[in-house]
């Protein structure tokens, strides 16, 4: 069987970036893939065979990310070339490894064309959406072990195979949902560019929302999580302290809190657009804001909150780690106070909702309040008010038994 490794080749100048080749070795010969990557020495592992960022700013680490993420798809992808031919039973050599890795995919690749399409969107600022493009064709490039598929090839077929693939790993339906669209957003821009025509390869899959599981929580939860004494618990506090920021500004996503700038607050006023439908909001500054803003030495940044701490240090990134580690710290929270459900930033965005409306605040007014683009989208945040409201109605009744 073939051995894959990934090699470093440093250049003769220690100021200059030096290469990244794949090394094919079977029956004791050596070939090379050599794909155009360049890297610093600071950035690559020896021992364990990986790039690594150390110290990169936000540009580089991008890029060292992105490329990573391509090495690990390219070595997946020769051993699955390796794997194939071992099945066949036939001889072969390193020369026809190589000679399979190169061979094109007639009439252009779907995966190919998704990858070219992120590195488009990460071009023109479409982080976001580059992001759950990535997500996405990785899983299908996993259930393609490793191949690219035509653009023509892409069938109902194949998708119905896909589905059931996901199905076998236990991926639950929501997510299920979220790659089908993504992969169907792909596909139809594939269509646009005039690469394929529309066979609607997506008909017969899973792409609706199942109904989650409640995420509110009611005004007494939300004053025991106020009246904590968590002072000997700083992480906790910290993160008590985002949750309620949040329920004070109207359920404000965590994205948004994370990237208000100082320059947002004007005579007792605080806007900002919200980072999923770009709507500008305007919310009344109140004591209880300004009380969290007191608590924390935040001069030296630009931003209103101490998440994200470095300016122009990848700031998405540091927005990212911080979300990951206050939600953490949230279900810690929620445990130690016997909830049933989670404790995460986006129950206070839920609660906020559902208590308004518990105070008779039109649908309406909650929807322009939290910034969403349709009321349908207010009722989902209120379905568990809802069947609340039946559940307490029903009880009354069998209690008047």
């Amino acid at each position: 069987m073939a051995t894959i490794k990934i090699k470093f080749r440093a250049s003769s100048s220690e100021s200059k970036e030096g290469t990244l080749f794949y090394q094919i070795i079977h029956q004791r010969i050596a070939r090379q893939i050599n794909k155009g990557y360049k890297i610093y020495p600071q950035e690559w592992d020896a021992v364990n065979m990986e790039i690594i960022s150390g110290r990169a700013n936000c540009a580089r680490m991008t890029y060292l990310s992105s490329l990573k993420e391509t090495v690990r798809n390219d070595i997946q992808r020769l051993n699955h070339i390796v794997l194939q031919f071992d099945q066949i039973g036939k001889p072969y050599t390193a020369d026809n490894v190589v000679a399979a890795y190169f061979a094109p995919v007639i009439g252009g690749g779907f995966i190919a064309f998704g990858r070219n399409l992120v590195e488009r969107l990460n071009r023109i600022g479409k982080n976001c959406t580059a992001k759950t493009y990535t997500t996405t064709l990785n899983s299908f490039f996993r259930f393609m072990k490793g191949c690219d598929i035509q653009i023509n090839d892409v069938d109902s077929d194949v998708m119905v195979a896909y589905e059931s693939y996901l199905a076998s790993i236990n991926v639950c339906p929501n997510t299920v949902s979220f790659y089908m669209r993504n992969l169907r957003a792909i596909y139809n821009r594939a269509v646009e560019k005039e690469l394929t025509v529309q066979r609607n390869p997506f008909r017969h899959v899973y792409k609706s929302i199942d109904k989650t599981v409640k995420r509110a929580v009611g005004i007494d939860v939300v004053r025991q999580i106020k009246n904590l004494d968590l002072s000997a618990q700083p992480s906790l506090d910290y993160a008590r302290d985002l949750f309620m920021f949040s329920f004070y500004t109207r359920g404000m996503s965590f994205v948004d809190m994370s990237f208000l700038k100082k320059t947002d607050l004007r005579c007792g006023i605080l806007t900002y657009r919200r980072h999923k439908t770009s709507q500008q909001l305007h919310i009344k500054w109140e004591k209880p804001m300004q009380n969290i803003i007191d608590k924390y030495d935040n001069t030296e940044s630009r931003y209103i909150l101490p998440i994200i701490k470095l300016d122009g240090a990848d700031e998405r990134r540091q927005y990212e780690n911080t979300a990951h580690r206050v939600n953490r710290n949230l279900k810690k929270l929620g445990k130690l106070l016997g909830l049933s459900i989670p404790l995460t930033t986006y129950v206070a965005r839920h609660s906020w909702a559902n208590i308004a409306r518990c105070n008779n605040i039109p649908v309406a007014t909650i929807s322009e309040a939290m910034g969403h683009d349709s009321e349908k989208t207010t009722r989902i945040y209120l379905a568990s008010l809802d069947a609340s409201v039946i559940d307490e109605a029903n009880s009354l009744i069998l209690r008047s038994l």
